[in-house]
């Protein structure tokens, strides 16, 4: 979702993009190279010419249920992919001086109404020791001289993918209601501002760390929930849907949907990126006019 997103605009600012994918289908305008993680291969064509890595793979974490074996694919697809870049890196000879790279607001766990900024520890349970797991890997590209900055994304919306269709679907259907206590905040961006993020950490060479890459204003559960309910014209139930339900129908990955994550955008805002969409509201209304 990121990067069809990311291409568009590089490729309007005439950049040139390469891209390296398990499966190498052809993407207008741009070189695709082929890799398997798995198997440790990669393409080292991929990366002629090539100034800056933008590091988004990953699996799904919401694709199905988190069985032990789902988990550790879901670890290894991020630390794995990051390592077998670092050593082709090291093998040839290149031009790459940053590695800008996802990773998630999973990283604090469940943290109730503490504002969280990136100072703050890792939290407890899978997707902290994940993020933790990915951000070292990361991180281990100071070692080559590089550039580092991770980017802790939120709940990202846009239309078609990513986490607002499996929100707004019961709400379409007259079926919408906060989960659990509706009281978790919910650090979400707009799609576009994720993209103009990422290109501020591309263009912008005094940029590095670790930055919130949500928008300023978090909401709760229930304050989202009513706002899909305002822009999609559907009544919202006064009930929320308890805990427990969510929890039989998820299993442990319930957490992704009942974790409250307070998280401050004060340190990417201080860094001079200006947002599209600081009030949610406007963000659906432009998601939902389009």
């Amino acid at each position: 979702m990121i990067g069809k997103g990311l291409i568009r605009v590089l490729l309007e600012k005439g950049y040139e993009v390469s891209v390296l994918s398990r499966n190498a289908k052809p993407i207008p305008q741009v070189k695709v190279y082929s890799w398997d993680v798995h198997a440790g291969k990669i393409d080292e064509k991929a990366f002629d010419g090539v100034t800056a890595i933008i590091h988004l793979a990953g699996e799904n974490i919401a694709a199905g249920k988190w069985t032990a074996e789902r988990k550790k694919e879901i670890v290894a697809s991020r630390v794995d992919s990051t390592e077998l870049l670092y050593r082709s890196l090291r093998k040839i000879k290149h031009d790459v001086t940053a590695f800008i790279s996802a990773s998630a607001v999973g990283f604090y766990g469940d943290c109730g109404d503490e504002i969280l900024t990136e100072d703050a520890d890792p939290g407890f349970g899978f997707l902290a020791d994940c993020c933790t797991a990915w951000e070292n890997a990361v991180d281990q590209g100071k070692s080559l001289g590089l550039r580092i900055v991770k980017f802790r994304t939120g709940v990202i919306l846009e239309k078609k993918e990513g986490a607002l269709p499996a929100m707004a679907t019961p709400v379409k259907f007259f079926a919408g209601a906060p989960l659990g206590t509706g009281k978790q905040w919910i650090p979400w961006i707009h799609l576009d501002d994720m993209v103009g993020i990422y290109l501020k950490g591309l263009e912008d060479h005094t940029l590095m760390g670790t930055f919130n890459s949500c928008a300023p204003y978090p909401v709760t559960n229930a304050t989202l929930t009513k706002a899909l309910g305002h822009v999609l014209h559907r009544p919202i139930w006064p009930f929320a849907v308890p805990a427990k339900v969510l929890d039989i129908l998820l299993g442990e990955m319930s957490v992704i949907a009942l974790s409250s994550t307070n998280t401050s955008a004060q340190k990417i805002l201080n860094a001079g990126y200006a947002f599209k969409y600081t009030q949610l509201e406007t963000a659906l209304s432009d998601i939902y006019g389009k």
